[in-house]
């Protein structure tokens, strides 16, 4: 039995169709990329998926229980939406971290909200969580002291923390420069070993082919082509493939011949500076917040670090929600 059963998928943004009908199936322990030129509809799926978005049609089903109904007329309950988003981790391309927690609280947070264990076996579960993302000595660090591919691999340490049945990565990389983008691809793929359902969104076509069972190829909306790594990268089958598969390898080339990333001999090497803190905005709180089933935002505010502008005037005042007992 399929993990995951995606079928005919439509979702519409006014009159703009985004998904035309898009249709597959993920086994247990398989990684899926799916690779295609912005705008395909990569991102939307991902959030269909994690009910962040909607569907007009089509059925999601997880371990064979029909989780989405598009034609149902019965209307999803808040308590059922937040129940069917814990069957997915979602790891967003911007990292948001909650910027007023540390990296060991970052990851226990969602957790300690939903009672998952005694505050002695979320603490463990989430030191060896981090230990497993390579950042056992950042256990006190808050994000903006944090390089940007340490932020995206304490963001997976969280997508992790609740066990979701599929891993959704959203372009992890991509706003990682070249340097720190390895680091995040390393962990990923020490994931794939521990037999961890996964879905790949990225323009990483190197490590979509050497790390995925299966890969999807989108296009203005609909699933161009399909099959295994060797299938779609060797031996494409759709015009539209083959010149994006073109397009890309020439930008590849182009890119490594600008970057050195090897330092010349006897020269120290290449530090990465950590990224500096983005703005916050109020949209990242409410996303997360959805996420981690709670009903109203998350305070962000950081007692020890610069996070930027400041929010625009006309905009409520953050609602401040005091953090569980002991947290």
């Amino acid at each position: 039995m399929s993990v995951l059963e995606i079928s005919n998928i439509r979702k519409n943004f006014g009159k703009t169709e985004v998904l035309k009908g898009i249709s597959f199936t993920l086994e247990k322990g398989e990684v899926l990329s799916i690779i295609g030129s912005s705008g395909s509809g990569k991102t939307t799926l991902l959030r269909c998926l994690n009910f962040l978005e909607f569907a007009e049609k089509g059925t999601i089903s997880v371990n064979g229980s029909v989780i989405f109904d598009g034609d149902s007329t019965k209307k999803m309950t808040d308590s059922e939406i937040r129940s069917n988003r814990l069957h997915f981790g979602l790891v967003f391309q911007s990292f948001n971290l909650f910027p007023q927690y540390s990296v060991l609280k970052n990851v226990m947070l969602a957790p300690t909200l939903l009672k998952r264990g005694t505050p002695e076996e979320i603490e463990a579960n989430a030191k060896a969580l981090i230990e497993r993302v390579g950042l056992s000595d950042k256990l006190d660090s808050y994000p903006c002291e944090l390089s940007g591919g340490q932020q995206q691999r304490v963001a997976i340490a969280r997508a992790l923390a609740l066990n979701p049945d599929i891993l959704c990565f959203d372009e992890p990389t991509s706003a990682l420069d070249p340097a720190l983008t390895g680091e995040v691809l390393k962990v990923i793929k020490g994931l794939k070993s521990s037999d961890r359902t996964m879905i790949v969104v990225t323009h990483e076509m190197e490590f979509a082919k050497s790390v995925s069972d299966k890969v999807i190829f989108m296009a203005n909306g609909v699933i161009e082509e399909q099959g295994t790594p060797e299938e779609v990268f060797d031996n494409p089958k759709s015009e539209i493939t083959r010149a994006f598969l073109s397009t890309s390898f020439e930008k590849f080339l182009w890119s490594s011949s600008r970057v050195n990333t090897t330092p010349a001999r006897g020269a120290p090497k290449a530090v990465a500076s950590p990224a500096p803190a983005p703005a916050v905005r109020r949209s990242f709180s409410s996303v997360l917040s959805r996420l981690f089933m709670r009903e109203k935002p998350f305070p962000i505010m950081a007692p020890s670090c610069t996070l930027g502008p400041s929010l625009p005037r006309e905009s409520p005042p953050p609602i401040a929600i005091s953090p569980p007992k002991n947290f």
